[in-house]
């Protein structure tokens, strides 16, 4: 499921940068570069994304400006707001305007990269019709305590002694190449099938994180690695 990115940023140096952070993240693809707060109101309903990586400081107004335009009119568009503020006045106000994080500048690549990563499988996560447990809620709301959890709480499909078995494969991982689906597979003796649900439910929790990865022939593969 691809995630559309609309960077709101005025500084043009910084917001080149995330777009090539947003472009090494599998699943993103950046619609739009705004640099003014106005030109970012027309992106918003020119492109409809899923996701704004949005400044705080703008010549015209604050970004939290947009924030509480997008939420008063009910737009499904999720905010991440990126600052060189650490007073805690902005942070209090992007709380309460519901942003999925909050990222301090100079952002590394490595947390933005994670940042992202997890706000992918937040929306693949929301994308199922299905009723929800609260294992479900837990780990779309609070993943780091999710991670926690006991087996008798892992949703359906999921096993704690496999679970488990997966998890041990990353932790002895001597290498940064990570791990296909097909590969964990062979190593613990599952189908690929079962491999891939269970790996994607440790990017769920934020165990792990996946990259797509092209090989001698140029043939991309979908590979996992610890965080």
């Amino acid at each position: 499921m691809l995630t559309r990115v609309l960077i709101v940023e005025d500084d043009v140096r910084i917001a080149d940068l995330h777009r090539r952070f947003t472009e090494r993240v599998a699943g993103c693809n950046v619609v739009g570069i705004a640099h003014r707060l106005d030109d970012a109101r027309d992106m918003v309903l020119a492109l409809e994304p899923h996701l704004i990586l949005l400044d705080l400081y703008f010549p015209e107004g604050p970004g939290t400006d947009l924030l509480r335009e997008i939420r008063s009119r009910d737009l499904e568009i999720d905010v991440i707001l990126i600052t060189a503020a650490r007073e805690m006045g902005p942070l209090k106000e992007a709380l309460r305007g519901g942003v999925f994080d909050y990222l301090i500048k100079p952002v590394t690549a490595e947390r933005f990269h994670e940042c992202l990563t997890k706000f992918c499988a937040y929306r693949e996560r929301l994308r199922g019709g299905n009723a929800i447990e609260q294992h479900d809620v837990d780990t779309l709301l609070h993943p780091a305590a999710s991670r926690a959890c006991p087996s008798n709480c892992l949703p359906k499909g999921i096993d704690g002694l496999t679970l488990a078995k997966v998890r041990a494969v990353f932790e002895n991982q001597a290498d940064a190449s990570g791990r296909s689906a097909e590969d964990v597979a062979e190593l613990i003796g599952i189908s690929r099938s079962t491999s891939r649900r269970y790996l994607e439910y440790l990017i769920s929790e934020g165990t792990l994180y996946a990259d797509v990865v092209y090989g001698s022939v140029g043939r991309p593969e979908r590979r996992y690695f610890s965080r």
